[in-house]
């Protein structure tokens, strides 16, 4: 099955029918197109109920993280027992995607996603699940509570149902960090599974992989041993200043730092379970998906999860 959204640019578009008549006679493929928020995960759903091969996933971030969710949702108790994910880039960062060496253009990723289907070649890869008192969320590469996803929102605001742009999260971000988000009182308060507790933090990420996003060309790396293979990396900020912010984004931004460092930074690495409580809601953002306010985050990393194309 083929979920493609029907908003998406004129080069998406292109794509899904070049994949189609590539297959034509050689597997068959069933194209089904979103139609409103969470359709992605109903149709990933019946797919893997009713036993599919393959899911290709034909879009940006939320549509990838609408059909894992459908998959893990759609029965089987293991990786093996759930069609294989195929992930087509058609958003503006396509993170799951450029994570397992995609190009960042659905045009120059179909020849690899082809060959890889018609070899059958997959790898089963872990990923991070969240209750969130409202609903429990599978995500594939990040979790962010605080900014980033207050960001995350003002962008929705921004675009409109249209397409985002690397300028419009500039844009947002500085907005948000100056204007809007609250820098005086951290509300953050995480607990792992060995008991281990940090407060007083004004924001957290917990990372299945790396990067946690990138910005055009560029990977922003706040925990660079995050993996698919290990449990869950944290990264948590005790300030909001300016220049304790502008000193651990300078690191995320450059490898070579080995990532942020410093009084302020909090992090853990391959941890199997973490709890965040706040003294206030604040805004959540799943693989890139805001999803509103919220106050009490269980996390649960999921090894060996789902198989995908690569």
């Amino acid at each position: 099955m083929l979920i493609a959204n029907p908003t998406a640019t004129s080069t998406t578009l292109r794509a899904r029918e070049l994949l189609t008549r590539a297959f034509a006679g050689d597997l068959k493929v069933e194209t089904a197109e979103t139609r409103h928020r969470g359709h992605a995960t109903e149709l990933a759903a019946l797919a893997a109920a009713r036993g599919y091969d393959f899911v290709i996933a034909l879009g940006g971030d939320g549509t990838v993280n609408e059909a894992v969710n459908g998959l893990m949702a759609g029965g089987g108790t293991g990786a093996d027992d759930r069609p294989a994910l195929a992930v087509l880039p058609g958003g503006n960062a396509n993170v799951l995607a450029r994570a397992l060496g995609l190009p960042n253009d659905p045009l120059r990723s179909i020849a690899a996603i082809l060959g890889a289907l018609r070899a059958g070649r997959t790898r089963t890869i872990g990923l991070g699940h969240v209750a969130t008192g409202v609903e429990d969320r599978y995500f594939t590469f990040t979790t962010g509570l605080g900014l980033d996803a207050e960001v995350v929102r003002a962008v929705e605001e921004l675009r409109g149902g249209g397409k985002a742009s690397n300028a419009m999260y500039v844009r947002g971000g500085l907005r948000q960090f100056f204007s809007a988000t609250d820098r005086r009182h951290p509300a953050l308060e995480v607990r792992d599974d060995r008991g281990r507790v940090a407060r007083g933090l004004f924001l957290a990420f917990v990372s299945n992989a790396s990067p946690w996003t990138y910005l055009g060309p560029r990977p922003i790396v706040p925990s660079p041993r995050a993996g698919f293979g290990t449990g869950l990396d944290l990264f948590g900020l005790r300030s909001l200043d300016v220049l304790p912010v502008l000193g651990a984004l300078a690191q995320m931004t450059v490898p070579a730092t080995g990532g942020p460092r410093g009084r302020h930074v909090v992090e853990l690495h391959d941890v199997p379970e973490l709890t965040i409580k706040t003294t206030r809601p604040m805004a959540l953002q799943v693989d890139g998906d805001y999803l509103g306010l919220r106050d009490h985050l269980v996390f649960h990393s999921v090894p060996k999860a789902i198989r995908v194309v690569i």
